[in-house]
């Protein structure tokens, strides 16, 4: 079975180079490529490939994430392949109907066997991609942030900068970014709006 493959990815060079890439593989055909989700979703109606390769960040336009799930609405599976892997990320591309998730760092090997997963329906995720999710459900998908950085999460999420939670809190403006390193850790991101929805998706505001 040859498995149809549309291809959405907003910069050109990682287009030309998925398109090399696959396209010297048996069993996988490039049916199309699109530069934006409206493009991708209209190209998957049109073609109706049996997977599309999604990238998550695109440019003007909808995201992957909008897209994907416009796609797979269509009756057609989504793989997300992508370069982050933040909670905020995986949570908003599964629930949105992603089939897979892969990294771009994965090696050709393990993109071509997710393809073929995806295209069967089953599930392909990267393996740190899945280690992530398993430790969510391990920790009932609830970090253990302190009292002070629920309070700081909730400042954050009222969209306060550093300088002014120091000041709404009575501490010191370094003391803030020393939690906020934390909390991104603990939160599984890397900049404030994640932290925020993160904190969102797992009610931990007050």
């Amino acid at each position: 079975m040859t498995v149809r493959i549309l291809i959405c990815d907003d910069h050109a060079v990682v287009r030309a180079g998925l398109l090399a890439l696959l396209g010297s593989v048996d069993g996988i055909e490039v049916v199309g490529e699109a530069g934006s989700g409206e493009e991708a979703v209209a190209m998957a109606a049109k073609l109706e490939p049996d997977v599309v390769l999604m990238d998550l960040q695109l440019g003007p336009g909808i995201d992957g994430a909008t897209a994907t799930r416009r796609i797979a609405a269509q009756g057609v599976r989504v793989l997300v392949l992508t370069t982050y892997d933040t909670d905020a990320d995986i949570t908003r591309a599964i629930e949105a109907g992603a089939t897979g998730y892969l990294l771009k760092a994965e090696r050709p090997e393990e993109l071509f066997a997710a393809i073929h997963s995806a295209a069967q329906g089953r599930t392909a995720l990267s393996a740190p991609v899945a280690e992530r999710v398993v430790d969510r459900m391990r920790g009932a998908g609830r970090p253990g942030l302190t009292d002070r950085e629920r309070d700081i999460l909730a400042q954050l999420a009222r969209g306060l900068g550093n300088r002014e939670i120091a000041r709404a809190l009575f501490i010191s403006e370094a003391t803030v970014k020393t939690h906020l390193g934390r909390i991104y850790a603990k939160l599984g991101v890397d900049t404030r709006a994640g932290a925020v929805a993160v904190a969102k998706e797992q009610r931990l505001l007050p």
